[in-house]
């Protein structure tokens, strides 16, 4: 029994030593693991992805994020540092008694980039399963693990405008405010007004809104009684 007991204690220590240097090499691949587990159970479906983004427009940077209070919020900060850690004063405030009070920050440097610094944390910080020392330029996409913490980081430098929407499109915005009334948007060139109508009115208050001179500038074609004939299809039609 004293030979079996031994061997077990010897056995539960090889695989200690084997999982330590599992953890050492490939944090990340056990992190995803562990969340994997963790949405298994019921109680943690729906537990939240967290992440950082990095967003640089032209005159404002800032981060947004969801680690705090576990809803989305942008961050500005004049000096485009963001601390990170259990002190309530810091930037982006996580209670993990696994994370120091100054723990780590993300720091913004003009026509260079996104940074992330550890404060020398006692834990710790991880960037992609590497132990962060020094000043780490970020990528799109890194995984950062700080504490019992990790977030994916984002960033964006590019914004598209998006063309305008086709005027058969817009003929279908109509948004039921409740059972006797309906909001027909109108568009304009240079800005978006809304005009509430009940759906039985008469065809005369929407001849006066925007809405009808758009369709008379895209069809010009039509004669008035195909354009009638459309905007009572339009009014008459089942809203879902």
């Amino acid at each position: 029994m004293t030979d079996f007991a031994q061997t077990e204690i010897e056995r539960r220590l090889t695989l200690y030593q084997v999982f330590l240097k599992l953890y050492e090499h490939h944090s990340s691949l056990l992190d995803e693991i562990l969340q994997l587990e963790n949405l298994s159970q019921p109680s943690m479906k729906k537990m939240q992805l967290c992440y950082v983004h990095g967003v640089v427009e032209t005159n404002a940077v800032y981060l947004m994020t969801n680690l705090c209070d576990n809803q989305t919020q942008s961050l500005q900060q004049p000096q485009q540092i963001w601390t990170i850690g259990r002190n309530q004063n810091s930037g982006i405030c996580i209670a993990d008694n696994y994370m120091s009070r100054r723990h780590a920050a993300i720091q913004y440097i003009d026509d260079e980039g996104f940074y992330f610094i550890d404060f020398n944390s006692t834990n710790g910080s991880f960037v992609n399963g590497d132990r962060a020392f020094g000043s780490i330029k970020l990528k799109d996409g890194d995984r950062i693990r700080l504490g019992n913490m990790t977030f994916d980081f984002f960033m964006n430098y590019t914004c598209r405008i998006l063309p305008t929407v086709a005027i058969e499109l817009l003929m279908q915005l109509v948004h039921r405010k409740n059972d006797n009334q309906v909001e027909i948007l109108a568009f304009s060139r240079d800005k978006q007004k809304s005009i509430s109508v009940k759906a039985d009115d008469n065809l005369d208050i929407l001849r006066n809104s925007r809405l009808f001179d758009k369709l008379e500038y895209c069809y010009d074609n039509f004669s008035s009684e195909q354009k009638s004939e459309i905007l009572d299809r339009f009014l008459s039609r089942k809203i879902p």
